[in-house]
């Protein structure tokens, strides 16, 4: 088992009473000292200065941008990648099929929000609407329907393997492992002191779920800054993050809040507040910046990173490790290639 960081679950008032007491780290009392220092009209030397991390060092920018395109339905939330390199856009009611270019190949409709979905080699997709799970063929038409697992579920994150269905439920904290045909098989990431498992926190509802060549479920848990890796049976084998302004970790009140894998099985990180999108090794060393906040100037705006629960990012990448990022204020995507020579 990797080496497990030691840590305290606590509500999401806690959880903000500690990262006040931890500013030093997170940033968040130098906005009450930069506000202080303004009523004064003396200067602050402690204030902090957001603006400069709207900038990226070019030195860690190892993509470049080849594509923009909107989705053509509104209020998009997440975006995945099918196995023929579609792209299936969960937005309003709909999931949006599109070509890699963002041409629409068709849609699925749906009778409620479409919250995420997932995409089986064989062409099943899988998609949540909120509290349960429905299935769809490849040509759209309805194939079944999962039972709600309870009160309170909310699925915001999708990932599908040979047998096995997760699904990241915010509402619950947890992540459910399902069989192929709905039957639900167990509970991963539940607060266990026996089993050394922190449990997720979670302020707001971005708890996702991906499902790593290594055989092992790579999972947010954007309260603790980290990023959790569990096998199928749940047990907590990898944690890494941290919480700190420098572009090497997570900042805000609750980062990363979406992942996705590349071809090598690097890991993609999104995030809200300060809106950037960074990537990992598989042990979680920083090792480059696929785009920074500037690329996302109106998605930057829409909240205090220190306590932000709107805005944000998803990403998907395709098998010739593009990486297609959906900004969820401007509901567009862009595509992503690795600059030649990078790293």
């Amino acid at each position: 088992m990797g080496e497990l960081l030691s840590h305290r679950f606590v509500s999401r008032r806690g959880f903000m009473k500690r990262s006040m007491g931890a500013a030093a780290a997170a940033g968040l009392a130098a906005w009450s000292a930069r506000a202080a220092g303004a009523k004064s009209g003396t200067p602050n030397p402690f204030a902090y200065d957001v603006d400069r991390l709207k900038k990226t060092d070019p030195k860690w920018l190892h993509y470049r941008q080849i594509g923009q395109f909107k989705v053509p339905r509104e209020e998009a939330r997440r975006l995945t990648i099918g196995p023929a390199g579609r792209l299936y856009v969960s937005a309003g009611n709909y999931v949006c099929v599109l070509d890699a270019q963002g041409g629409r190949v068709t849609e699925i409709a749906l009778s409620a929000s479409a919250r995420c979905a997932a995409v089986a080699r064989d062409g099943t997709v899988y998609v949540s609407l909120r509290d349960h799970v429905e299935l769809f063929d490849d040509k759209g038409q309805r194939r079944g329907t999962w039972e709600s697992p309870g009160r309170r579920t909310w699925i915001t994150g999708l990932a599908v393997g040979e047998s096995d269905v997760f699904a990241a439920d915010s509402g619950n904290r947890v992540v459910l492992r399902y069989d192929r045909s709905g039957k639900l098989a167990g509970r991963i990431g539940e607060k266990n002191k026996d089993r050394n498992v922190p449990g997720f926190i979670l302020p707001s509802p971005f708890l996702d779920v991906e499902l790593h060549q290594d055989g092992l479920l790579r999972v947010n848990n954007p309260g603790r800054h980290q990023v959790e890796a569990y096998t199928p049976e749940g047990d907590l084998e990898l944690v890494w993050g941290k919480a700190t302004m420098s572009i090497e970790g997570f900042c805000g009140c609750c980062n990363p809040i979406a992942l996705a894998l590349l071809p090598d099985g690097r890991i993609v990180t999104c995030e809200k507040g300060l809106p950037r999108v960074k990537v990992y090794s598989v042990k979680g060393e920083f090792e480059s910046v696929v785009a920074g906040v500037e690329t996302f100037a109106e998605n930057a705006k829409v909240c205090d990173p220190s306590d932000c629960t709107t805005g944000g990012l998803d990403a998907a990448v395709d098998a010739a490790g593009r990486v297609y990022v959906l900004d969820l204020v401007a509901n567009d995507i862009r595509v992503m290639t690795r600059k030649a020579g990078a790293g």
